[in-house]
């Protein structure tokens, strides 16, 4: 059993060299096409109008049709009369990955919203993230607390999950929704990693690790791990923890730490029972319902990815649905 294991490893680690043989020049390749710095816009969207269109629609198809021109144009003034003083909810959309790649554009459609926002007016955010690297989502909750911090009304829906890293971001609300079915919670912080120097030393490879500094590698994946190593990594992991939770501290204090704050997550209405979310209710029932006392447009500030960024947010994507909250 233990030679076909052996002969196993070896067979893994020739196919994982063959493939990145075999990947590399491809990776090179598509940089080398990749199209010149540019592809980036500021996109506003008249949800309003959208909502209109349909509602039009299905008036529309109701009428003789010989009146339904008269109609649609009816509806159009009176729904112009009754936006004009209307204040705005501009509509904000997040879609988390493992190292938050899309807080770049959260961050310049903040800005754009600042540029003109009031406190008369109102942002949601519908996100969708399950958290990932601190640092990441500690950046993209700090966008969201940039429009706390200038008066606006922050709205957001979580939809599918708000976990780890995405409940981070999620906590900062002035009001917090969630869908029945939504993964709310899991906060805690994780870390973990292979170790393959037995392996290597089965088949009589060394391999040295040389630092300055008593901390600057803690474990290491090839290399021997000791147990100061080991209690230096849970050491930050709970000083992590503890930031988490004085974050969620300063944006919830009516939330229970001790017993939300042990890395389970919950689905809306028992997220709704411990305080972490505060209605059940999906985004699109939310825009229905404040198109009657708003005007909405979603704000969407897109760049175009390079070919190698797509493949890691892809692969990331991937491996985050097998990790879990």
């Amino acid at each position: 059993m233990t030679d076909l294991l052996s002969d196993y490893g070896l067979f893994l680690a020739k196919t994982l060299t063959l493939v990145a043989a075999i990947a590399l020049p491809l990776l090179m390749l598509l940089r080398s096409r990749e199209e010149p710095p540019g592809g980036e816009r500021l996109e506003i969207i008249d949800l309003g109008e959208s909502y209109r269109e349909m509602g039009e629609a299905l008036k529309a198809a109701s009428q003789p049709r010989k009146g339904r021109q008269r109609l649609r144009r009816k509806e159009r003034r009176r729904a112009r009369a009754a936006e004009r003083d209307r204040p705005r909810l501009f509509v904000l959309d997040f879609h988390g990955d493992l190292k938050a790649t899309d807080v770049a554009s959260l961050r310049e459609a903040v800005t754009a919203v600042l540029l003109d926002a009031g406190p008369e007016d109102e942002v949601l955010v519908r996100l969708e993230n399950a958290g990932g690297v601190v640092s990441e989502h500690g950046l993209a909750a700090s966008q969201l607390v940039r429009l706390r911090e200038r008066g606006i009304p922050l709205t957001i829906a979580v939809d599918k999950v708000a976990a780890s890293g995405g409940y981070l971001m999620a906590c900062v609300a002035d009001r917090l929704l969630a869908a029945p079915f939504a993964v709310v919670g899991s906060i805690g912080a994780v870390a973990g990693l292979p170790n393959f120097r037995r392996l290597l030393e089965r088949h009589g490879v060394d391999f040295e690790l040389h630092t300055a500094g008593a901390y600057k590698r803690t474990l290491t994946l090839f290399g021997e791990n000791t147990e100061q190593g080991r209690e230096k990594v849970r050491e930050q992991l709970e000083t992590i923890h503890r930031l988490f939770k004085d974050f969620i501290a300063e944006f919830r204090p009516a939330v229970d730490l001790q017993r939300v704050a042990t890395g389970e997550y919950w689905y809306g209405p028992q997220a709704l029972e411990l305080g972490l979310v505060d209605r059940i209710q999906t985004s699109d029932d939310y825009l229905l319902a404040a198109r009657e006392r708003a005007r909405i447009y979603q704000v969407k500030y897109t760049k175009k990815k390079k070919p190698m960024e797509r493949l890691l947010a892809s692969m990331q994507g991937r491996l985050q649905g097998l990790i879990g909250p």
